[in-house]
């Protein structure tokens, strides 16, 4: 983190940031993200069963992000993030303990809810604290710090989850449950800011929620980008962290490295992978200056497409396509959050976040169902190849279609 830079705001919101840098620090998911579908395949579970589990994990989404989301906005943002981090801390110490996919399909139901209580809770705080201080054209400077923050602590996590996975795999999760409770303690800290608290929420009835969700998703200047993100980009994208772990133990494999040494080099590997990541999104404001957030979202998806499409026909490139693949996303995540924060107002705004995410949830279910069959049938390249050449040609269509970002 950039000590300076915090003292570009008052006071509050200077403490604000610092906290919510702190919170960001304490999400823990690289202690366990090493291990994560070992651990599932360790159980016991086939790949069509893990993209299952995925695929409940994004249809308690869909369910459950307008609810939460109404929730954020009506009983606080904090509060609603508190409610997450403990549901989610729970979560990952039953994931631990589970030996079966009926208990896992339960808990991944579980875990979504904790993850849909702070997905738009948490930008729409965040935006409506720089708010406060008329410093909201920071966000993508600020929440890409905070994404660093994350990984730059990841990175030793990492490294720590991948030698603990090769003792047992389990244990990573248990740790990473004890350090996702610590985020409670520092969201125990925070406040509301003043933007939030100024808004009228005792009118903010659920069927008023969802209408200003509906006039959100259905504006001209959002239509488009919803669908060239949230629904094609961010959904073929998350295959690539479903399927990294098989292909990088292929690979390492057939290079000649020991089976019984790919845990703890994974470790490594998500150690340089949120590293990286670290870097980029500590850059996310001088990538935004430099690019512009049109011109990213203009050629980012035709990239990544040709990159997972290389990758079935030169494998090894899956390495270095890995390694950015954090940072990439963690950026464009950002980038997305600002140009839609940028056109919602206080009022509504956790739940419309909330309903971007649940689009999003929508999307890649069937992306995750079909990319288990063809992963079992054929192999995870080829299945990530085809998801290449959709995001191509899905892009290319929506462009033809309508500019997805204006600026």
């Amino acid at each position: 983190m950039n000590i300076p830079a915090v003292f570009r705001w008052q006071g509050s919101t200077r403490g604000r940031v610092i906290k919510y840098y702190l919170y960001k620090s304490t999400k823990a998911v690289e202690f366990y993200r090493p291990i994560m579908y070992l651990f599932f395949l360790a159980q016991g579970l086939t790949f069509t069963q893990i993209a299952i589990l995925e695929a409940i994990y994004n249809l308690t989404t869909l369910f459950g992000e307008m609810p939460t989301g109404y929730i954020g906005d009506r009983v606080g943002r904090r509060t609603s993030l508190l409610i997450g981090t403990v549901l989610i801390s729970v979560t990952l110490l039953g994931i631990g303990l589970a030996g079966s996919f009926l208990t896992l399909a339960v808990l991944y139901v579980c875990w979504s809810m904790g993850y849909n209580f702070r997905s738009g809770s948490e930008d729409a705080w965040l935006y409506d604290a720089l708010t406060d201080d008329l410093s909201e054209d920071e966000f993508a400077h600020v929440r890409g710090r905070g994404e660093s923050a994350s990984l730059a602590v990841g990175a030793g996590a990492a490294i720590v989850g991948g030698y603990l996975g090769r003792v047992d795999l389990s244990y990573p999760w248990f740790v990473a449950a004890s350090v996702t409770g610590l985020g409670a303690i520092v969201l125990l800290t925070l406040d509301e800011p003043e933007t939030y608290e100024k808004t009228n929420t005792d009118e903010l009835s659920f069927r008023r929620t969802v209408t200003i969700a509906k006039e959100a998703l259905s504006q001209r200047n959002l239509r488009a980008f919803i669908l060239y993100y949230y629904v094609l980009y961010a959904a073929v994208t998350y295959l690539v962290f479903i399927f990294l772990q098989p292909i990088f133990r292929t690979i390492v494999v057939d290079l000649g490295i020991s089976p019984d040494r790919v845990e703890s080099l994974l470790g490594w590997f998500y150690a340089a992978y949120s590293f990286v990541g670290a870097i980029l999104s500590y850059y996310t404001g001088a990538i935004k200056d430099f690019f512009g957030i049109r011109m990213w979202f203009f050629i980012l998806p035709f990239i990544v497409g040709a990159a997972l499409i290389g990758m079935y026909f030169v494998p090894v490139l899956a390495l270095p396509t890995f390694l950015v693949a954090r940072g990439l996303a963690d950026v464009t995540r950002t980038f997305a959050g600002q140009y839609v924060n940028d056109r919602i107002e206080t009022l509504g705004r956790a739940t419309v976040l909330s309903a971007m995410a649940m689009v999003s949830g929508l999307a890649v279910v069937p992306f995750q169902l079909g990319s288990g069959v063809i992963s079992d049938y054929v192999s995870p390249l080829f299945a990530l190849a085809i998801g290449g050449a959709v995001l191509i040609v899905g892009s290319g269509v929506i462009l033809l279609w309508e500019t997805p970002v204006d600026e």
